[in-house]
């Protein structure tokens, strides 16, 4: 089953964070649908460093080939900033489609970028960041290849510009959205009253980080579709 059609199931897809094809099949056999890999994961366990854009697309598109020798289970592949501009955008997403992503998550920070949930992030312009997404789309040889759209602008700019950016993006393409970061169960609940009626929803779990920790299907009641938990794994080990 591709990601695209478990999006028209009831209930969220939870997806747990993996960094290799081991993760990747531990996840499998435990039952999930969907698995997610996690750029600061395999900044974490291939270069035992933070998550601060030090991973490139080449080594990620390695780790999504590996993966795929080992499982066909619907990945969710977190591409940081495209690694570049809308040019580095299109190539990101022919490699990763072409190793075997199933959707692939782009976020609006510039470079080098940082973890979602660290402090100091900076931003690119809207619009640069809508003409990336345009060129994600573009570039994609399957419409069943799904886009992500990130926003980290609650950090940078203010709650109400993420969702004004999350909307730019939805009107250049964008197949999921994805507001990074929400400090509050009214902000999670805001972000699905502005964005839900539109395109499908991601959440994100991290231990430690600004977002209230909340369980799957708690954030699928307010009506996000897609909750993933990216360190779950890698903090476990």
């Amino acid at each position: 089953m591709t990601l695209k059609s478990l999006l028209s199931r009831p209930g969220p897809i939870v997806a747990p964070g993996i960094f290799d094809a081991l993760t990747g099949s531990i996840a499998t056999d435990a039952g999930f649908d969907a698995l997610y890999l996690s750029g600061a994961a395999i900044a974490y366990t291939r270069l035992g460093r933070p998550d601060i854009g030090l991973v490139s697309m080449s080594e990620v598109a390695d780790v999504i080939e590996l993966v795929r020798q080992r499982i066909d289970t619907p990945l969710i592949v977190d591409a940081d900033n495209g690694y570049g501009n809308a040019l580095n955008v299109l190539r990101t997403v022919r490699t990763f489609e072409r190793a075997g992503a199933s959707a692939i998550q782009l976020e609006d920070q510039t470079m080098p970028k940082r973890c979602g949930h660290l402090q100091d992030k900076s931003l690119i312009s809207a619009d640069e960041m809508a003409g990336k997404i345009k060129a994600a789309v573009d570039a994609r040889l399957s419409d069943e290849t799904l886009i992500i759209a990130r926003t980290d602008a609650v950090a940078v700019e203010g709650f109400e510009k993420a969702i004004e950016r999350a909307s730019l993006y939805a009107d250049a393409g964008a197949d999921i959205l994805f507001v990074e970061a929400p400090r509050s169960r009214d902000q999670l609940e805001a972000v699905c009253k502005a964005l839900s009626p539109r395109l499908p929803l991601l959440a994100n779990m991290v231990e430690g980080g600004d977002t209230p920790l909340m369980t799957a299907e708690e954030l699928g009641t307010l009506g996000f579709k897609i909750v993933i938990f990216p360190g779950g794994i890698v903090r476990a080990m």
